[in-house]
C-alpha cells in the first residue's frame, strides 16, 4: 500500500502542494479547542435567542428543541488568497416534517452586516452565499448566490431566482456527516458535495478580504444543523512553492491570475465574468507549482541542496494530503459498508414478510371462487323467483277476470225502471181518484 501511494504521489508531483489555513479553520483536531474552552478558536459565534453550543468535536447552530433558533459563526480574519479549497463537514438531523436550512457565507464583514440572518432575511451583502434546505418541498438542494451589495435581499420578492447555480443534495438524517467542498481559483469556482461535482461556473471571481461563516435557521418543527469542521487550504497559483514560514500576511492583497475583479470607487467586489467559456483550453493551475530547472543553472551545492529539498519537501506534503485522504476515504467507506450492511438487514426482513404474501394470495383466489359460485347461485335463484311470480301473477289474473265477471253487481237499468213504473202507477191512481171524485154527488147546504 506505501508503495502505491509513493507511486501515486511520484505521479502527481506537478499537482500544487496544499497549506492549511489555521486562521481560518477548525474541527481539523482532536477537539475543536484544544484548550477546552467554550469558544471556537479564531471564531466568533452569535446566536438568536441563545448562542450555538460547542462540543468538543461539533458545533450545534441550532438544537433540535425548541424551534424557530438561529445560530451562526464567523472568521475573525479575512480569507487573503486568491486559490484556496474549503471543507465543510456538517450533519442535519430532525423529525420527518422537520425543516430549516443551512447558509454558508463568504462575505465581507458579515459577522458584523449579516450575523445570524439567512438568504431569505439578509438585507444587502457582498459576496457568496451557498444555501442548503428543502426547496420546493424536495429532499434537499444546495444552491448559490452573489451580490455586489447593491441588492437588498429582504425586499425582493422572489429571491430563489437569483440563485446562479444548483444541485439535488438529500441530507436530512443520513446518520454521517455531509461534507461540502468549495474549490476557487484564477479559473473557475467549483462546488462539491459528497465527492461529486454538485456545480462549477469560469465566470465567478471572488476577490480577496471576505470572511468564511455559517449561519443555521431552524423552523417551528425544527432540523439540528451540527457543524464538524470547516478547513481552509490555499494554493499557489504564482509559481513559487509557499513555505509555512513563508504565508502570506494579513491585509495583503492578490491578484488573480487570468481574471479580474469588478472595481466599483476603488473597492472590488464578487462579479460574474460576461465572456464565453470553453473557447480556450484551461491550463493546469498545478503545472507550475515546483517548475522545472535546467541542470546547467544549477552551479553550486548550495542551490542544488535547496531544489532538492524543496522538491522532497513537496512529495513530503504530497504524501501527508495522500495519507490523510486515504484515511479519510477509508472511513468514508466503513460508514457505507455498516450502512449497506444494515440496508441489508432491513431487506432481508422485508422479504420474510413478502413470503406470506403466497398465503395470501391462495386466500385472495379462494374468496375470488367463492364469491364467483355466490354470484351464479343468486342469478339463478333470482331467475327461478321471477318465473314464479309472472306463473302466480298470471293464473290468478285469469281467475279474478272471471270471478269478477261472474259475481259483478247489477246494472242501473232495473232501477230506472222501477222508478219509472212507480211514478206512472202514482199518476194513475191520481187520475183515478179524480175521475171518481168529479162522478160522485154532490151536496149542498
Amino acid at each position: 500500500m506505501r508503495l502505491l501511494v509513493g507511486i501515486v504521489a511520484l505521479g502527481s508531483v506537478a499537482e500544487a502542494a496544499q497549506y492549511l489555513v489555521s486562521d481560518l479553520s477548525f474541527g481539523f483536531g482532536a477537539r475543536i479547542n484544544p484548550d477546552g474552552r467554550n469558544t471556537i478558536p479564531n471564531y466568533s459565534m452569535q446566536g438568536n435567542p441563545n448562542v450555538p453550543e460547542l462540543l468538543s468535536n461539533k458545533v450545534i447552530l441550532t438544537p433540535p428543541a425548541p424551534g424557530n433558533q438561529r445560530g451562526a459563526v464567523w472568521a475573525d480574519k479575512p480569507l487573503e488568497h486568491t486559490a484556496w479549497t474549503t471543507d465543510i463537514d456538517f450533519r442535519a438531523n430532525g423529525p420527518e416534517r422537520g425543516s430549516g436550512l443551512l447558509n454558508i457565507w463568504l462575505a465581507k464583514d458579515g459577522a458584523r452586516n449579516i450575523g445570524s440572518q439567512s438568504i431569505y432575511t439578509v438585507g444587502k451583502f457582498e459576496g457568496l452565499v451557498l444555501v442548503v434546505n428543502q426547496h420546493g418541498g424536495s429532499a434537499g438542494m444546495i444552491r448559490g448566490f452573489l451580490n455586489d451589495g447593491t441588492l437588498d435581499y429582504s425586499k425582493r420578492s422572489n429571491v430563489d431566482n437569483l440563485a446562479f447555480g444548483h444541485c439535488w443534495f438529500a441530507y436530512r438524517n443520513l446518520g454521517r456527516p455531509s461534507q461540502i467542498k468549495l474549490r476557487h481559483n484564477s479559473q473557475n469556482f467549483k462546488v462539491e458535495v459528497d465527492g461529486r461535482l454538485c456545480f462549477e461556473s469560469d465566470k465567478i471571481h471572488i476577490p480577496t478580504g471576505y470572511n468564511f461563516g455559517l449561519s443555521a435557521a431552524s423552523a417551528e418543527n425544527p432540523d439540528s444543523f451540527e457543524v464538524f469542521k470547516v478547513v481552509v487550504l490555499s494554493e499557489d497559483d504564482i509559481g513559487a512553492v509557499p513555505n509555512q514560514q513563508q504565508q502570506q500576511q494579513p491585509g495583503e492583497n492578490q491578484k488573480p491570475l487570468g481574471g479580474t475583479t469588478h472595481e466599483e470607487n476603488g473597492q472590488k467586489r464578487p462579479y460574474m465574468n460576461s465572456g464565453r467559456s470553453g473557447q480556450a483550453a484551461i491550463p493546469d493551475p498545478y503545472d507550475n507549482a515546483i517548475p522545472d530547472a535546467e541542470a546547467n543553472t544549477i552551479t553550486s551545492s548550495k542551490a542544488q541542496f535547496e531544489d532538492l529539498h524543496t522538491r522532497l519537501q513537496s512529495l513530503n506534503h504530497h504524501l501527508s494530503s495522500i495519507f490523510r485522504s486515504v484515511a479519510q476515504y477509508g472511513g468514508i467507506a466503513d460508514q457505507n459498508h455498516q450502512e449497506v450492511a444494515v440496508m441489508l438487514g432491513e431487506m432481508k426482513g422485508l422479504l420474510t414478510k413478502l413470503d406470506r404474501f403466497a398465503s395470501v394470495e391462495n386466500k385472495l383466489e379462494n374468496l375470488e371462487r367463492e364469491v364467483r359460485s355466490m354470484r351464479s347461485e343468486l342469478t339463478a335463484r333470482l331467475k327461478e323467483s321471477e318465473h314464479s311470480i309472472k306463473y302466480h301473477v298470471t293464473d290468478k289474473h285469469e281467475d279474478l277476470a272471471g270471478h269478477v265477471v261472474k259475481h259483478a253487481a247489477p246494472g242501473h237499468t232495473k232501477l230506472y225502471l222501477a222508478i219509472v213504473g212507480s211514478q206512472v202507477v202514482l199518476a194513475a191512481a191520481y187520475f183515478l181518484y179524480k175521475r171518481r171524485k168529479a162522478g160522485g154527488p154532490k151536496k149542498y147546504l
